[in-house]
């Protein structure tokens, strides 16, 4: 009984150490960014009802909703320094590319932009909590590069909780948004996942 006990107690040390890196506690005064497009900015649902402002509410702490509708990663890429170097955040929230994909721009060069964001954040000392968005299939799954990027750079990451939500009608306003019932589950499953980390 008892090496069966030190087996799990093993395996779930291993399964909590590959969920992604340690964050430094900041609780209330933590500031963070999420960086996106329509996803972030909250299309789709009310005012106060997008997944940046319910999860300030969730964590007591200051969110930035930097997301700009429409945006691909491309000009994603190209805004973000500067504001990594305005808002000096403490942990980036990464949820760009589903407009590449929508666009059919090549797979390299979505993985190349996410790339250098990761590596902008990176250079500031800003830990990332990249997020996947699915690929256009008729069944949503992840696109597999944001995982490989999130091994690569060492980042936190969630794989299939956007798709999941996107695969529930309920949860959704239309066939690429949430509504306001799937952004306050997107905020709840970003909440858990830095405060796994540490962050709270």
């Amino acid at each position: 009984m008892l090496p069966r006990m030190a087996l799990l107690l093993v395996c779930l040390f291993a399964l909590g150490a590959c969920s992604g890196p340690p964050l430094p506690y900041l609780g209330p005064d933590a500031r963070i960014l999420a960086f996106g497009d329509s996803l972030t900015a909250g299309n789709g649902a009310g005012e106060n009802e997008d997944y940046p402002a319910r999860l300030a509410t969730l964590c007591g702490c200051e969110v930035i909703n930097a997301g700009v509708p429409g945006e691909v990663t491309a000009l994603g890429r190209q805004r973000l320094p500067l504001l990594l170097e305005e808002m000096q955040p403490d942990v980036l929230i990464l949820l760009e590319g589903g407009n590449d994909i929508l666009r059919g721009v090549p797979r390299v060069q979505i993985r190349e932009n996410l790339q250098q964001m990761l590596l902008d954040a990176k250079a500031m000392a800003v830990p990332v909590l990249l997020i996947s968005v699915p690929q256009k299939q008729l069944w949503l799954h992840p696109a597999p590069w944001y995982k490989a990027l999130a091994d690569q750079h060492d980042s936190l990451l969630m794989d299939d909780e956007l798709s999941e939500l996107l695969s529930t009608a309920s949860l959704k306003s239309d066939m690429i948004h949430l509504n306001a019932a799937g952004y306050q589950q997107l905020a709840n499953e970003i909440y858990h996942k830095l405060k796994h980390a540490g962050l709270f």
